[in-house]
């Protein structure tokens, strides 16, 4: 590729400087490359920006001393942005990896940071065995780790922010026979990386190509691992451009700048549906075969096995879950309203059997469900959670309202949940949050409140079908603690029960609690949760991938084709994506109306689309063993659960929840029809 061609076709589109444009001077940057020659240790040259030209727009990169590349960039300013441009040309050939930090003069001890789907605020939810100020105040990392390629530093002091993203067509990736240390990578690449760096108490911007992770690499759940550099060879004569964009703007807190972020990303990357040929009534009729074939009915309880499954045999297990990742009662009313939609009476008997058996031996001496059972170990004094008895109560209260809707009537199952509810009051605190696990007696295990908004649900539902004011306004004692701890503070946690920091699921939890209060109130109270709603659900949205991260050949998942916009990241301890999205599109649709915002509908349509891709069938089974056990530790980027790391999934999963989000995505509107009744 000739440089001087390649330097012009970029000038020509180059913008003017505007008056609100980002301060993009030498001064502010510093940038490197290093090149490794294999067999030895990489050497560092640091670069001095040189301008050239009259108007600056073109930057030599030089060495101190003589080195067999060249590097330049080409700045384009547009209003708040700065698009950098830059070009490597080689001399001779070489392995390299290139490097720059810009400056945003915000003192990093007042600084907040954002890496979607992967780092918010400092990551001090999380333990010190996961990426966190824990361990470091300056962090890179791969850009597939992240929802968008971009990284963001909010000054709390200034109420400015600077983010730094990469325009760049994804389109590979290569494989590399270390994961720690120098590494040079048997391919091309489009992963770079990108994060943020204390410079002298400055915060930085820092980004480069190809990917590199520091101090650390997070290479499982709570298993920091050495750094890592990669290098890519680019021979004599070739030439490979990147771009970043800069930009700089303010906002009026964290949450106020998350909203922004966002909104650009989604503008920048502009994700559209994908197509697939998989229709509503296809994906149904498909996953109801897991319906099917899962059932177990040689124990105390019928259940459908969906938790601890092996991917190579989907072999049913001895372990009945009735929330979180199995969803047994969940899956048990979608199998029993579809089997009656459809004429299908196999489904009808499974539901029924599994009702039965919950009815009979399914709940605690104190009257909550027994709520994870392992047939193989006896656990006389389980620890419970309100997660769990929540999505329990949930599905139960769909399935009565269904009846009741049928003119069938289930007295002994009202006076059940009803007597759920009640002890759901006794367990309230006083500032309105749930503790996260309590035991049968009362006790508390565990006391924090990430959990919560789990509760709202079931207490909305049961105000609405119990006509019970007092589970109203426990519900909205809950939205309470939620205003004031988690989406006031921006400071979404612990919702899930196999990790302890910050995630999805706490964030998309908060916007569909207020959700239901939304739809349940009217006025000025009506408009107040519609606004927590929208604001909880940008938080939600940040998790959820707006671009393709790029697979290499071999990995099985870009090997079949796996887009992996509309999936969502799980959390700062579980770096993989997952289906987990269950009423979220609905909430989406909804702020769509409520606030003429059509991104909201659009995204939810990739969502929905994208979420669709991996339907396991007959020759099309995308690495599981049977049909309808759709995947679930859908491992995208350097991270495993224990085995086989991007690419693939890890050898354990749980298809209970993976059904039960997916068929809630395929039925929207579900709490909008209840709390309409």
């Amino acid at each position: 590729m000739n440089i001087k061609n390649l330097l012009l076709g970029i000038a020509v589109g180059a913008c003017s400087v505007s008056a609100h444009a980002i301060d993009y001077v030498p001064e502010r940057v510093s940038a490197s490359i290093s090149l490794k020659v294999p067999g030895n240790e990489a050497k560092r040259y640091p670069l001095t920006p040189q301008k050239v030209g009259t108007d600056g727009s073109l930057v030599l990169m030089n060495a101190a001393e003589s080195i067999p590349v060249t590097v330049s960039q080409k700045v384009e300013r547009s209003g708040d942005a700065v698009k950098l441009n830059v070009v490597i040309t080689a001399l001779d050939d070489i392995y390299f990896n290139y490097s720059q930090q810009v400056s945003t003069g915000f003192r990093h001890d007042d600084c907040q940071f954002y890496l979607p789907g992967f780092w918010y605020r400092r990551n001090l939810r999380s333990p010190k065995e996961a990426p966190s100020f824990h361990t470091s105040d300056s962090w890179v990392v791969r850009e597939d780790r992240l929802s968008t390629p971009l990284t963001g530093i909010y000054d709390q002091t200034g109420k400015r922010y600077m983010t730094v993203n990469r325009l760049d067509a994804f389109a590979c990736d290569a494989l590399t026979t270390h994961k720690e240390g120098e590494v040079i990578l048997s391919g091309k690449t489009s992963v770079g990386f990108t994060g943020f760096e204390n410079k002298e108490g400055v915060a930085a911007l820092s980004f480069g190509f190809p990917y590199k992770e520091a101090p650390k690499t997070y290479i499982r759940k709570l298993t920091l691992a050495p750094p890592v550099e990669a290098y890519q060879r680019l021979g004599k004569g070739e030439s490979v451009l990147l771009t970043w964009e800069l930009a700089e703007s303010e906002a009026a807190d964290y949450s106020d700048f998350v909203r922004k972020v966002w909104e650009f990303c989604y503008d920048t990357y502009k994700p559209q549906p994908v197509e697939t040929p998989y229709t509503v009534e296809r994906m149904k009729e498909t996953l109801s075969q897991y319906f099917i074939s899962s059932l177990v009915t040689d124990k105390p309880l019928v259940y459908t096995s969906g938790v601890h499954l092996r991917t190579d045999d989907c072999a049913s297990k001895p372990s009945a879950e009735v929330g979180f990742v199995g969803r047994v009662l969940l899956n048990a009313f979608n199998a029993w309203e579809y089997g009656w939609q459809q004429g299908r009476d196999d489904l009808k008997e499974s539901a029924q059997k599994i009702l039965d058996s919950y009815l009979q031996n399914g709940f605690t001496p104190a009257g909550f469900f027994r709520e994870f059972v392992d047939f193989n170990r006896e656990d006389k004094d389980p620890v419970l959670s309100i997660r769990r008895q929540s999505e329990g109560v949930y599905a139960m209260l769909h399935y009565l309202a269904y009846e009741k809707e049928n003119g069938r009537k289930h007295p002994e199952w009202d006076s059940r949940m009803k007597q759920m509810l009640d002890m759901f009051l006794k367990l309230q605190n006083e500032d309105g949050s749930f503790p996260r696990k309590f035991r049968d007696n009362f006790s508390i295990v565990d006391q924090s409140g990430g959990s919560t908004p789990s509760a709202t649900l079931p207490l909305v539902m049961g105000y609405k079908y119990f006509k019970d004011k007092r589970y109203l306004e426990s519900a909205k004692r809950t939205a309470d603690y939620l205003e004031k701890e988690l989406i006031s503070k921006a400071d979404y946690f612990s919702s899930t029960l196999d990790a302890n920091c910050e995630d999805k699921e706490a964030s998309l939890y908060a916007a569909t609690a207020t959700y239901y209060l939304a739809l349940i109130t009217k006025g000025e109270e009506r408009q107040r949760y519609a606004d927590l709603t929208k604001k909880a659900a940008y938080f939600a949205l940040s998790w959820y991938y707006v671009w393709d991260v790029p697979f290499a050949e071999g990995q099985m998942l870009g090997d079949i084709g796996l887009k992996t916009r509309g999936w969502g990241n799980v959390s700062v301890e579980n770096n993989h994506i997952d289906v987990f999205v269950f009423e979220f599109a609905s909430v989406l649709q909804w702020l769509a109306k409520e606030y003429d915002e059509p991104r909201f509908s659009n995204f939810a349509e990739v969502i929905s689309t994208s979420m669709r891709q991996l339907l396991p069938y007959e020759g099309h089974l995308c690495g599981v063993a049977k049909t309808g056990y759709y995947p679930e530790v859908v491992q995208h980027t350097n991270w495993d659960y224990g085995k086989n790391g991007k690419g693939y999934y890890n050898d354990i999963f749980a298809p209970g929840w993976t059904v039960a989000s997916l068929w809630e995505l395929l039925t929207p509107g579900r709490a909008e029809q209840f709390l309409a009744k």
